[in-house]
């Protein structure tokens, strides 16, 4: 809710890949359907991503979501204090 009432629309690769996991037959996580959907549209998102932020806590993803931003050139923020205000109030 924080990102958002800077102005920015937040969004997790989760939030987008898991209706489609369950829509492919998904059985459990880390099964052939969770490698071939997880992390790729995790990927895909980031193409249309403006930055990162990386929250605390352990995650291979969001370690390669990091890596895949920074590659691309996208700013990534590791507080929320860094994260630049476009529109407040929202």
């Amino acid at each position: 809710m924080e990102v958002y009432r800077l102005g920015h629309l937040p969004m997790v690769g989760e939030w987008v890949a898991l209706p489609l996991m369950r829509l492919a037959g998904m059985k459990v996580t880390g099964d052939a359907v969770w490698e071939a959907i997880q992390y790729p549209v995790a990927h895909v998102l980031l193409e249309k991503c403006d930055a990162v932020y990386r929250i605390e806590g352990a995650s291979r993803g969001a370690d390669q979501d990091v890596q895949v931003a920074t590659e691309r050139g996208l700013p990534v923020f590791f507080r929320l204090e860094q994260i630049p205000v476009v529109k407040a109030g929202a």
